[in-house]
């Protein structure tokens, strides 16, 4: 599909946020530590629904992707859509896998999904320092077969 004239004035001036959550969906992609390190404040809290309390740091962040990865090897998330307020981004995610490894005690079905995914990010000097994460869980269990 070709870019319009208009798409790419847009891209040429992204802001500093857009570039941000530009990297930052490279690193939920690729786990990538430094990349965490660089984008994740070190007090910084996360919460995820398959979690009682909340993780903390570039380690808890990566943590929650590696479970995905774990259970969703080849899981990916893109950018569907996002609003960006000063220091606060809220995003919607498409979010892709295969269920081909355990997902909440539940065996792999070898069933994929796609799913979208909303998420509330606060920054603080350029660094992410809190994720309200609200995956499609439901959406993920019935598309793998785990829930019917």
């Amino acid at each position: 599909m070709p870019v319009s004239r208009n798409h790419k004035k847009e891209v040429l001036s992204m802001s500093n946020e857009h570039k941000l959550i530009a990297k930052f969906e490279t690193m939920i992609n690729t786990a990538d530590e430094s990349l965490a390190a660089e984008l994740i404040a070190e007090d910084a809290i996360f919460y995820a629904p398959t979690q009682p309390e909340p993780l903390k740091g570039p380690k808890g962040y990566l943590f929650i992707v590696q479970m995905m990865r774990s259970a969703f090897s080849d899981i990916q998330w893109h950018l569907a859509d996002c609003v960006i307020e000063p220091n606060k981004i809220a995003v919607c995610w498409n979010c892709t896998g295969t269920h081909d490894g355990e997902f909440m005690g539940h065996p792999a079905t070898g069933k994929t999904f796609k799913v979208r995914c909303m998420n509330f990010y606060e920054l603080k000097e350029g660094k992410f320092i809190s994720d309200i994460g609200n995956p499609d869980i439901l959406g993920i269990l019935i598309q793998t077969g785990i829930l019917q």
